[in-house]
């Protein structure tokens, strides 16, 4: 992470650029010999051009699908509108009264529905282009009907043939996959809810039957119940002192219609959530990629069980991801060759537009925030990740005399510290530490993504560093590092006893900083600290109401989340600070890319039972 590495590689990506050469590993040229390249291919400005057109064609129809929906629903809501749909309209084509109020309904169903389909329509989703054409068909219809009898409504009727218009013309560009069950379960959750609200209001009708007047059949009391569900009164008359009786059905129908319709188009439209697994080749390939070359801190993290990976076409570099909610969340840099960032970044990005997913990146270095950008993401910093150099650390001076403190207190107290490889600890010590790991936690879920592995001492990682804090001979304290490229290590996990004394984390990482020259450990990442430069410059002294503000929420914020006290745990060793980021297409899509990265990071979400009962 050196600024001179990181200034010889972009320079080396610059220069492939203008080279323009490609590369594809296992791959032969049947015209001629193997072709050498770098994995950056020279950029195509007809490619680039054609991309750019089909997004504002996209955006031009989104926008599109919001004024029509916007319109659909006034002419629904507004006195006017009502008056012609509800009256005017109904009487010109002899209908009864229901029908018209019917069609009120209907038309605000329709135009709530495509300002929700325009969410799908923007991810170029294939079943809401097929949704919205037949919407917007039908809209058109009622409008050329409404302004040929009524002779209004121009607006709405030329809005309504120009975003069908321009559906059908790009039908090309809709082509990303929905969930493979969607359809199945979007037609079981409208009927189950639909029938479940229709059942309950028959069964009101059917036990109160001296609080309608008429004595109605039960056919009668059916098509009631059935009319509910859409927001229309039936045919059932309710005595004078029955009203609540009319609310009450007329609530609990239109209420069950509304969520039977809510849940079927979630369904319909959904993203599919694939469930998180890797295979065993795809372990394999990422392995000897992270084993090529220096790479990111947190590229040994791309083996966690619950991500996928897509490579570049030559093989040369690949993204790990997760998805969870309609976000494809990958962390850290990509793996592999700088030179063949863009083209797995390519082969991400498409796969994300295939399935209608967001994609987004969390805790990515300054260097691959930059391969990002250039593919078309926003960048905001989210914090800084400490890292140590072992040449350069001690605890002597001043400013580590809080440090050198609490390690010789522990020292003191009996504590000693052992420092190995995985390698060198047998099945049986392997297991005891994992079941000690798990009993420490008090049987909680396991928290991060971005930085952590989700395994502990599992033999999948021998080349990781297990440190082991002991008292009286008791377990007091575990750290887990894996991997950063031939001679750094990043950490992993941070463990101790519930009844441990505080200072032994300080220990353990002392031991290990002085014991890296034997490991053949050059660098140490430490934690991540969220906004710490906000932090940091809230305490400057000078700071202005904005950062002691914003330094404040913070503190506040760190009683639940550990923002505070993690950046001054990681400050104490004097680390280097190198900024992280995170990335997305669009700033409307960061509160949910926020509510992904905290279920992902074990902070919140979805409940468990909840993302089961979605997968399924």
């Amino acid at each position: 992470m050196a600024g001179s590495e990181t200034a010889d590689d972009e320079q080396r990506t610059e220069q492939d650029g203008r080279d323009g050469r490609t590369e594809q590993d296992g791959n032969t040229d049947p015209a001629g010999p193997r072709r050498r390249s770098t994995g950056h291919p020279r950029p195509d400005p007809e490619a680039r051009r054609r991309r750019l057109a089909e997004a504002a064609a996209v955006r031009a129809i989104v926008w599109a699908a919001r004024i029509v929906g916007l319109l659909t629903v006034a002419s629904a809501v507004l006195p006017a509108g009502r008056r012609v749909f509800g009256s005017e309209l109904r009487s010109s084509l002899g209908l009864p009264a229901g029908v018209g109020l019917a069609g009120l309904v209907l038309t605000t169903v329709a135009g709530v529905g495509l300002l929700l389909l325009a969410a799908g329509l923007r991810r170029r989703k294939q079943r809401a282009w097929w949704v919205a054409t037949g919407t917007t068909t039908v809209l058109l219809g009622v409008n050329v009907l409404h302004l040929v009898d009524q002779h209004r409504g121009l607006v709405a009727a030329v809005a309504a043939a120009v975003l069908l218009a321009g559906l059908l013309l790009c039908r090309r560009y809709f082509v990303a996959r929905q969930d493979p069950g969607g359809l199945g379960r979007s037609v079981r959750s409208l009927v189950q809810f639909g029938l479940s609200g229709f059942l309950i209001v028959w069964l009101l009708l059917l036990l109160n039957p001296r609080r309608l007047l008429e004595a109605p059949s039960a056919a009668t009391e059916a098509a009631h119940a059935a009319l509910s569900l859409i927001g229309v009164s039936g045919p059932v008359v309710f005595g004078a002192r029955a009203g609540w009786l009319d609310d009450l059905t007329a609530t609990v129908g239109l209420t069950f219609g509304i969520v039977a319709a809510v849940v079927a188009g979630y369904h319909l439209l959904r993203s599919p959530e694939p469930r998180p697994s890797q295979t065993l080749d795809d372990a394999d390939r990422l392995r000897r990629l992270l084993a090529q070359r220096d790479g990111d801190s947190l590229g040994y993290f791309a083996l966690r069980r619950d991500k996928a990976a897509v490579f570049s076409h030559g093989g040369k570099s690949a993204v790990s991801y997760r998805v969870l909610a309609g976000v494809a969340l990958a962390s850290g840099d990509p793996i592999g060759d700088i030179g063949a960032w863009p083209g797995a970044i390519e082969v991400f990005l498409e796969q994300c537009t295939r399935y209608g997913w967001s994609p987004a990146v969390l805790g990515c270095s300054e260097r691959g925030a930059t391969a990002w950008a250039k593919a078309g993401l926003d960048a905001l910093e989210l914090g800084d990740e400490a890292v140590i150099e072992t040449a350069s650390f001690g605890l002597s001076g001043r400013a580590m005399r809080g440090v050198r403190q609490t390690v010789n207190r522990m020292q003191r107290l009996g504590c000693t510290v052992e420092v190995r490889r995985l390698r060198d600890c047998d099945d049986d010590e392997r297991a005891r530490i994992a079941d000690r790991a798990h009993r420490w936690r008090g049987g909680e879920d396991e928290r991060g993504f971005s930085m952590a592995s989700s395994r502990v001492a599992d033999r999948a990682d021998p080349d990781a560093v297990l440190v082991t804090a002991r008292r009286d001979d008791e377990p007091a304290g575990l750290l887990q590092l894996v991997p950063w490229g031939p001679d750094g290590l990043s950490l992993d996990l941070m463990l101790r006893a519930p009844d441990a004394d505080n200072g032994i984390n300080e220990l353990m990482i002392a031991e290990l900083m002085a014991a890296a020259k034997d490991l053949g450990v050059a660098r140490v990442s430490l934690n991540f600290a969220v906004f710490r430069s906000a932090l940091e410059r809230g305490e400057r002294i000078g700071a202005g109401p904005v950062a002691r503000g914003w330094a404040r929420l913070l503190r506040i914020a760190s009683r639940w989340w550990q923002i505070d006290s993690l950046y001054r745990f990681n400050a104490k060793f004097r680390p280097e600070w190198f900024p992280r980021y995170v990335l997305f297409p669009a700033v409307r899509d960061l509160p949910r890319i926020l509510f992904v990265v905290l279920e992902a990071e074990g902070f919140g979400g979805r409940p468990p039972a909840l993302q089961r009962l979605l997968r399924r």
